[in-house]
């Protein structure tokens, strides 16, 4: 395999990601697109990491970073949506456009 078909599903999965990202109004599908485009940054960087001149690890170091780094996203982002959603009774995104509750 060459790689071409890795950056094409990167490309794909970014893209998607970044549809569901600025279309949607649902906070939750907005975290989940949000982690399809960090997956797809991963899929490119191990891509790049195996298919260079010099095979090294530090792709696969920056996608187990950019792993980690998802990992806190999502759970400081679920608690900010859970406390959201006690407070205003929704998971809109609109409805979080104030500071105040």
């Amino acid at each position: 395999m060459t790689l071409q078909p890795f950056l094409a599903l990167g490309a794909i999965l970014f893209g998607i990601g970044l549809f569901g990202a600025l279309t949607r109004r649902n906070a939750i599908i907005v975290l989940i697109s949000i982690e399809m485009m960090l997956n797809a940054s991963n899929i490119n960087l191990v891509a790049f990491s195996h298919f260079a001149v010099n095979v090294t690890i530090d792709g696969l170091v920056y996608a187990l970073f950019n792993i980690a780094l998802a990992g806190a996203e999502v759970a400081v982002g679920l608690a900010i949506l859970l406390a959201i959603f006690r407070a205003k009774n929704s998971n809109d995104i609109r409805d979080m456009n104030s500071m105040k509750w």
